[in-house]
């Protein structure tokens, strides 16, 4: 039955439906994402969620940018074996409700003109570079688009490597729009994070590449490469990389692949969809996770790897300005996807990956120890690894009703 409130606001509804959510296990699950996917060539405007007679943040979503709403979303609190009954009504008319942002995302186009910081840089939602363009690295304002949720803050550098390059926090906020990933003095006083994170040319945090039989290779050899941020918030941000006339295997033609992440308020965990322009079942890729110097390695054998380890995020030994900084790891690669999982050696901890057929999935965490919320020891972050895999296995339940 449709809620008072939405009924009441719900005049000029094109459609009301009801979603029942359930959590199937002991644990209590906050923040737990509820995606609807909507009709293609629907007129949907803006939408309302209503659970328990009072409104809750939703978004709506444009994915293929062509005006069209594709997907609504909203965060989901249970208690063990709850259920709740979520009514959701959506409008021809008005423009999607404002609600406090809880993720957010920046590409900044750099203007060396001017000097002063956070207004040196023009803010953009999409940009390509053609092959011809030798540094497309130095084009954007922290070398690529980044996006944050109150946990964890990643950037993307704009070039082959197309590595996820961490911001380590140390309390849960976002930070990205006062320091742009470059902290001073100043603010690292007043408590805000920081790089933490030397990735060079290895995985970073789940990079996706090519694989030449042996190891990894860089997503170089492209017709050209592109940013755009899909969704900036404000209950998840959503950015993608592509790569067009990728020459990825000697044995095929140029591929198209588009890398989307999305992370949602709330989640230190970001998903990783990877889309081809073509079935591409038996041809390998990889990714995995750097070898951060010393780490400690945890490994499932089952498709979860993680690490903890401490280096010096400026990638040399400068105590003083750039400490070293510890970090925990962490990578899922479901069954499907998944065809080995290599032997460390001293720069990642390496799975091959391959589509069944024009698409593939995966799953990304990592944490700080600079974080007071977080995980301050490889025990803890070996057990939270345990613990998310066995969420992620076993999801809430969304069944929808329509009115």
């Amino acid at each position: 039955m449709v809620s008072l409130v939405c009924f009441t606001l719900a005049v000029n509804a094109q459609k009301s439906i009801t979603i029942e959510v359930t959590n199937p296990t002991n644990d209590v699950r906050k923040d737990q994402p509820v995606v609807i996917g909507l009709t293609p060539g629907n007129d949907i405007q803006s939408a309302m969620v209503v659970v328990d007679g009072r409104e809750i943040p939703s978004q709506l979503d444009d994915l293929n940018r062509d005006g069209i709403y594709d997907e609504l979303c909203f965060l989901a609190d249970l208690g063990k074996k709850q259920t709740r009954e979520y009514t959701v009504c959506f409008y021809k008319n008005g423009e999607p409700h404002i609600y406090p942002f809880r993720v957010t995302a920046e590409m900044l186009l750099r203007n060396p003109k001017v000097k002063e910081k956070n207004k040196h840089d023009f803010f953009i939602t999409e940009i390509s570079a053609p092959k011809e363009l030798k540094d497309p690295y130095h084009l954007l304002h922290h070398h690529g688009v980044a996006f944050e949720s109150e946990l964890i803050a990643v950037r993307i550098y704009f070039d082959k490597r197309q590595t996820l390059d961490l911001y380590g926090k140390k309390k849960p906020r976002l930070e990205l729009a006062e320091t742009q990933f470059y902290t001073t003095a100043e603010q690292k006083q007043e408590g805000y994070g920081d790089d933490v994170l030397w990735v060079g040319n290895t995985f970073g945090l789940g990079a996706m590449r090519g694989w030449n039989g042996s190891q990894p290779t860089l997503v170089e050899n492209v017709s050209y490469r592109t940013q755009r941020i899909v969704s900036y918030g404000p209950l998840r941000t959503i950015v993608e990389v592509e790569d067009r006339g990728w020459k990825a295997d000697p044995r095929i033609a140029r591929i198209n692949m588009t890398v989307r992440y999305t992370l949602y308020a709330g989640h230190r965990d970001i998903d990783v969809d990877v889309f081809f322009n073509r079935d591409l079942k038996g041809i390998n890729f990889s990714t995995g996770l750097i070898n951060v110097k010393g780490s400690k390695e945890f490994t499932d054998n089952k498709g979860l790897r993680g690490c903890w380890g401490s280096d010096f995020p400026s990638g040399a030994n400068d105590s003083i300005s750039h400490p070293r900084e510890t970090v925990g790891l962490g990578i899922y690669i479901p069954d499907q996807y998944r065809v080995s999982e290599e032997p460390a050696n001293k720069d990642n901890y390496a799975f091959v990956v391959s589509p069944p057929k024009d698409r593939l999935s995966y799953k990304l965490a990592y944490t700080s120890a600079n974080e007071t919320f977080g995980y301050k020891s490889e025990k803890e972050w070996f057990k939270f690894l345990k613990e998310w895999r066995e969420s992620i296995e076993n999801p809430i339940i969304v069944k929808r009703h329509d009115e």
